[in-house]
This record gives C-alpha cells, sequence and structure tokens, in this order.
C-alpha cells in the first residue's frame, strides 16, 4: 500500500485529535503544572522546546525534530493559512533556534480568520494553549499540514 507521501507500506494514518491529545497532555504532565519550556532539557524522552513539543504530539522519533525539520517534505507539507485544520503547524523556520517558533492550530476564534487556538510550548512559561495569529500577519509564520494524517 502506499501512502499520499508515497511511501510504501506506510502506517495508518494519524488521528487529528490523537495530535491534539497528546499536545493536550503537557498542560498537566509535569505533576499536575504544566511542562516548562528548555531548548536542553527533555520529558517523556523529547525536548521540551517548540519543536520537540510538536514532535512529541506528533508521534515523531525522540528527542524530536527542530523546527526547520518539521518544514521538511518528509514530515510536512505546506498549505495556505486559509486551509488550516485542527492539528495542523503554524512555523516560522527563519532566524535562529531563539527566534524559530511552531504551534498546533486547534481552532479559529470566528469565521473572520483573525484569530486563532493553538498549543505551544513557549521560552520562558512552557505548554500553553491559547489565542495566537501568527502568520495572519507580516510575519513570517507559514502553515503546514502533517503528512501523518494521511
Amino acid at each position: 500500500m502506499q501512502s499520499e507521501n508515497g511511501e510504501v507500506g506506510a502506517a495508518k494514518a494519524y488521528s487529528r485529535n490523537t495530535t491534539l491529545s497528546r499536545a493536550k497532555s503537557w498542560l498537566t504532565a509535569n505533576h499536575g503544572t504544566r511542562v516548562p519550556y528548555s531548548q536542553s532539557r527533555t520529558f517523556g524522552g523529547y525536548r521540551t522546546d517548540c519543536s520537540g513539543y510538536v514532535s512529541m504530539a506528533l508521534k515523531l522519533a525522540k528527542p524530536g525534530t527542530n523546527t526547520v525539520g518539521l518544514t521538511s517534505s518528509r514530515y510536512t507539507r505546506k498549505i495556505k493559512m486559509s486551509s488550516l485544520r485542527k492539528g495542523d503547524l503554524v512555523i516560522d523556520a527563519n532566524g535562529s533556534n531563539t527566534t524559530r517558533h511552531v504551534v498546533i492550530f486547534v481552532k479559529w476564534t470566528s469565521s473572520a480568520h483573525k484569530s486563532y487556538v493553538a498549543y505551544e510550548q513557549r521560552g520562558g512559561y512552557g505548554t500553553d494553549r491559547s489565542v495566537r495569529s501568527y502568520g495572519l500577519g507580516a510575519d513570517q509564520y507559514d502553515a503546514y499540514r502533517p503528512k501523518k494524517y494521511g
């Protein structure tokens, strides 16, 4: 059997709901509190930075790929921001390891598509679920669909 990304014998598609459930798990995974952000530590084998967090939610190999790696055709394909669906990614892959960022899209806050709810692992805070507008203005963020969704 050949998958949408051309892999022969590929495993069954991964669920968007599973991605969001795994992302949500880090909100209280650290003894009832959010997992703190760090570029050098791990939690459950995954780096506790934003790309490690997304790698965990997508169940990629530990310790997880970096933000630039998440834009690779191995893991994702670029889509229009207006096409975002739950579990898709919004990524800024430019700059350095302290400026790149990735969030997991949950849902639009309104039909106007001026902001959305997302899960993220952010510096100085840790795991969060909040309203964001990355990629909807003049910034370097783009939308990506994980290939795991089939």
